[in-house]
């Protein structure tokens, strides 16, 4: 029996594992979103085609499996860019529908025609047209393969017209998932294991590759007493039940692992692609081992750069290594890693009930969110919150934009993961600016049924880039919000909220608002003159603070300056 285009294409996102489809209605994409309602995959309707392709993303990447977003030609496939960007960063398999003009206007300037295959081939694993009727299945099915496989974001552009057109393609297109041992060769496995077993002392530095290894990660760390430090990606994968943990390193990260990596002979890159080049040690300490040939040796020269799934090749590795018993390198960072914990934890103490600091907030969500809890953040300092204060327990996921680095996605993503997983707790960490930036999805929050818990970080600014200014030595400029009082906002839109000022009103508020039924908001009043310290700080920095203050005093806000030091450095 023939079909048209549009079924063809939704039977096959189905037959990919799709549950999903993220977007907003319109002219190019009706005949698209019939064949959807007629099918199993679920229309989810947003107010904004970014938070609909935050959305898939935040579903993709948790779940692993398909994600679909759909836009109309034009300004609705363009609103896509920024969502379509971060969930592709992420590693979120995505199918994006663009739809196009018909195919008699393409090429004559027609209005909200544009060159989709210009815009999002520069941020996809795939980006094809289906030119003809016949097509549908196959392009379909290569680029959800595509998503899947390199874990990316794929597009498939389709003119309007085209989704109506009949197809007797009777060939069985799919997707084909396979799970292959990756590891290096016998000879680079000696090669390696000799090179472990003759330093003195050996950090590990996981990343996201590492995700389905933590265990075996702590295995290695074990044989090698070695300190194991993680990238801001890796966090939930490497902490939970490791004993070797000592942290982060980078601007985010603590001082126990910026020294485990400085003090070690050989730092063991495990499917780490970490951009901060200043961060690493010297080329000749580094070896580095990662499914993608072409991350070895992009970051830092390396001594020895290995393609290999990092479970594979620890266990070749672990059998080929002498048992290490000096463990003073170890020691010496777990010892800082206790101090760099008891710092953060005291972070948060105030004696003015009237002064909330974000950190207390942050460590009392800790206390309170649900052990299988799922957290996302924004851009900015609650990402830093998040990475600082949240425990990973083994089932709590988190997601942050740590490579696209945008505002605005902690609660679209979080609308995709309640979408995806309708029993689990997911929780939003907002910035202030975050959230007035997509605050028209809060709709969707109510119209699809989506539990999200939004918890927002209200101190009137765009913190991070205030503090970024401040640190240069700048006066910080057109940084302020003015902002309404969200709990009331929430409540227009049929959304529970609570506001606090008050640290004493804050456990009762959160306990509250984690128990509501369906979506519910936090607005708490925090702290505006917060730094995020970094793990070391440098004499420059010191030096272009000071120098903010010095300005700041002659520009007659001395009682800003005050603040920032009794709130950051007298506590």
């Amino acid at each position: 029996m023939s079909r048209n285009v549009a079924e063809v294409v939704v039977e096959t996102l189905v037959e990919a594992g799709a549950k999903r489809c993220w977007g907003i209605v319109g002219d190019t994409i009706n005949h698209f979103t019939d064949a959807v309602r007629r099918s199993d995959l679920r229309w989810v309707h947003v107010r904004h085609e970014e938070a609909g392709a935050l959305a898939a993303g935040g579903e993709a990447f948790m779940t692993g499996e398909l994600a679909v977003c759909a836009g109309t030609c034009g300004p609705g496939s363009l609103h896509f860019v920024n969502g379509i960007f971060e969930s592709h960063r992420n590693g979120a398999p995505v199918v994006l529908i663009a739809s196009d003009v018909a195919r008699a206007e393409a090429g004559l300037n027609f209005p909200q025609e544009v060159d989709q295959r210009k815009i999002y081939e520069q941020t996809s694993v795939f980006c094809e047209y289906i030119s003809h009727p016949d097509q549908a299945r196959r392009i379909t099915a290569m680029a959800a393969q595509a998503a899947l496989a390199r874990r990316g974001v794929a597009v498939v552009i389709v003119n309007g017209d085209m989704f109506t057109e009949a197809t007797d393609d009777a060939l069985a297109w799919r997707v084909h998932r396979s799970s292959p041992v990756l590891r290096p060769s016998d000879a680079e496995m000696d090669e390696l294991a000799a090179a472990l077993n003759d330093a003195a002392k050996i950090t590990i530095y996981a990343g996201i590759g590492a995700r389905s290894a933590g265990p075996q990660v702590a295995t290695l760390a074990e044989a090698l007493a070695a300190p194991v430090v993680h990238t801001s990606r890796a966090k939930e994968f490497i902490e939970p039940d490791n004993p070797f943990n000592v942290g982060m390193t980078g601007i985010l990260g603590n001082r126990a692992g910026v020294d485990a990596i400085d003090g070690a002979d050989i730092v063991l890159c495990l499917g780490t692609d970490f951009a901060w080049t200043q961060y690493y040690p010297d080329g000749k300490h580094v070896i580095q081992i990662d499914r993608d040939p072409t991350h070895l040796g992009r970051r830092a020269p390396v001594r020895l750069g290995l393609v290999g799934d990092v479970g594979d090749t620890i266990d070749a590795l672990l059998t080929r290594l002498k048992r290490r018993d000096d463990r003073r390198h170890l020691e010496k960072t777990l010892k800082q890693w206790r101090e760099d914990r008891e710092a953060y934890a005291k972070s948060g103490e105030t004696a003015d009930p009237a002064l909330i600091h974000p950190q207390a907030v942050t460590q009392m969500l800790d206390r309170l969110a649900g052990d299988d809890a799922i957290f996302t953040a924004d851009g900015g300092s609650p990402m830093v919150w998040l990475l600082r204060h949240l425990t990973a327990r083994g089932e709590r996921r988190f997601l942050t934009s740590l490579l696209h680095g945008t505002m605005a996605n902690a609660y679209p993503q979080a609308m995709g993961i309640a979408a995806a997983y309708p029993g689990r707790q997911v929780i939003a960490m907002c910035g202030d600016g975050g959230m007035t930036m997509l605050m028209g999805d809060l709709l969707t929050l109510v119209q699809e049924k989506l539990p999200v818990k939004l918890l927002i970080y209200n101190n009137g600014s765009l913190g991070f880039v205030e503090m970024e200014q401040r640190v240069e030595g700048l006066l910080d400029a057109f940084t302020g919000l003015k902002n309404p009082d969200f709990s009331a906002l929430a409540k227009a839109c049929d959304i529970a909220g609570w506001r606090v000022e008050n640290a004493g009103d804050l456990e009762t508020a959160m306990r509250a608002w984690l128990a509501a039924e369906g979506p519910a908001l936090l607005d708490v009043t925090v702290n505006r003159m917060e730094l995020v310290m970094p793990p070391k700080v440098e004499i420059s920095q010191v030096a272009s603070t000071a120098m903010f203050g010095v300005k700041a005093v002659l520009d007659g806000r001395a009682r800003e300056v005050v603040a920032l030091l009794r709130d950051n450095f007298l506590k």
